[in-house]
């Protein structure tokens, strides 16, 4: 029997599984953090030095499942509808947990990366899901809810992980798995099909692929120049895991447990953001200065970040980098209301490929960054450096945000297009 469609409304229940969905698949993520590299090192008879190499690795291969998957599973729910591909990817994702957990060997560890950054691909089939019951005009605030659940997932994830990890290296990756079969069960019963059949897109290995799903974001001006904004979004956002933990004990001195608290409050302060001023702001303001205040903020935060002297004063620009947030569901929404209904998996998908693009590239561009700027080569110490080559990034998307939205409200949004399926 065929799930129901949704009705032109937003069901409350399958907009708080799409949150949960995301949530978990974020907490997952974070869970595993402080065990991983661990684990990785205790196949590696405790060489570190190979294990940080391994562990690189397994970033990069995870990031580059995103880049060819996403735009697979995006495809995928455009043709089949969003609930089938969602709810195989939280059940895959589970089992996944559970190979790793049972993993004898690096080799077997390596595999459930690979699975994890494909199934963690359906990221982007919710943001879809949220554009096709979501009204044009609503889609920014909808968009700041997976926002929320990211910022809720990074602050209690590697929280609960290091937690869990103490009893057992093992049990984040068991607790991940029974969170998301549990979800996947309980989606079964409550999440609604969002995309009905006349609004379907026949699939397509050459939209599929992650190259011909990008060139939907050449489909015109507008969503060709918020599509490099998003890139450099991305590029500039992977400075923060690259080289928080290098640059804040480097800096400032700081230990395991600042970082991690600093940490927490980098996620309680998006929260807030995404949460609660996500929607008031985009309705006062609207999308096109929400997305160019987001990205003023940004820039700021990292001046900050990059220049502070002190821990204190690192502090302070935690709640005004916050406020990047803004960003993100702005131009989700400005994109997807020039998408057509039977596109909107497709560009999601292509918008996670920029991101695993970015994933793969930005690690190193920051940590060579933060290792030149602090190393023997130069009579002076620039340790911030990473930061503020990231400033001089959202500058520069700021200047083709700018221009890319400059004629904004000049052209309806794009209608939906029935397709036969």
């Amino acid at each position: 029997m065929s799930a129901p469609t949704a009705p032109p409304s937003p069901r409350r229940a399958a907009l708080v599984f799409i949150f949960v969905t995301v949530l978990l698949d974020i907490l997952a993520m974070g869970m595993i953090i402080p065990v991983l590299p661990g684990i990785v090192e205790g196949f590696l008879n405790g060489d570190t030095a190979r294990a940080s190499e391994v562990f690189g690795l397994f970033s990069t291969v995870w990031a580059l499942m995103q880049f060819v998957f996403s735009p697979v599973l995006g495809a995928l729910s455009d043709r089949y509808g969003r609930r089938a591909v969602i709810l195989v990817s939280n059940f895959g994702l589970g089992l996944d947990y559970i190979l790793m957990a049972l993993a004898s060997s690096l080799h077997w560890l390596f595999v459930g990366r690979v699975i994890s950054g494909i199934t963690a691909a359906s990221i982007s089939t919710a943001s879809a899901y949220i554009a096709d019951v979501t009204p044009p005009e609503k889609r920014a605030a909808s968009f700041g809810m997976i926002g929320a659940a990211f910022g809720v997932g990074f602050v209690l994830g590697p929280a609960l992980g290091g937690v869990l990890g103490g009893v057992d290296p093992r049990m984040p990756f068991w607790v991940s798995a029974a969170l998301s079969l549990a979800n996947a069960m309980y989606g079964l019963f409550v999440l609604p099909e969002s995309l009905p059949p006349e609004r379907r897109k026949a699939f397509s290995w050459r939209r599929a692929n992650p190259v011909g799903a990008l060139n939907l974001l050449r489909s015109n001006r507008e969503v060709q120049g918020l599509a490099s904004v998003h890139f450099l979004y991305n590029l500039a956002h992977v400075a923060l895991p690259s080289v928080f933990v290098l640059y804040g004990s480097y800096r400032f001195g700081w230990d395991q447990r600042t970082v991690g608290l600093t940490m927490a409050g980098v996620g309680l302060c998006s929260l807030f953001v995404q949460g609660g001023l996500v929607r008031p702001l985009v309705k006062k303001v609207g999308e096109r200065r929400a997305l160019l205040l987001g990205l003023s903020f940004g820039a700021v935060g990292f001046t900050i970040y990059g220049l502070a002297p002190t821990g204190h004063l690192f502090w302070l620009g935690v709640p005004v980098m916050s406020l990047w947030g803004l960003f993100g569901p702005a131009s989700q929404g400005l994109m997807s209301s020039r998408i057509s209904q039977s596109e909107q998996g497709q560009l999601q998908g292509a918008l996670s490929s920029l991101m695993g693009i970015a994933g793969m590239i930005g690690p190193t561009i920051f940590t060579q960054t933060f290792a030149y700027f602090i190393g023997p080569r130069l009579d002076w110490n620039l340790p911030g450096a990473p930061f503020l080559f990231a400033t001089l990034l959202l500058i520069f998307a700021i200047a083709l945000a700018g221009r890319a939205t400059r004629s904004r409200g000049e052209a309806a949004p794009v209608t939906s297009i029935p397709t036969a399926g």
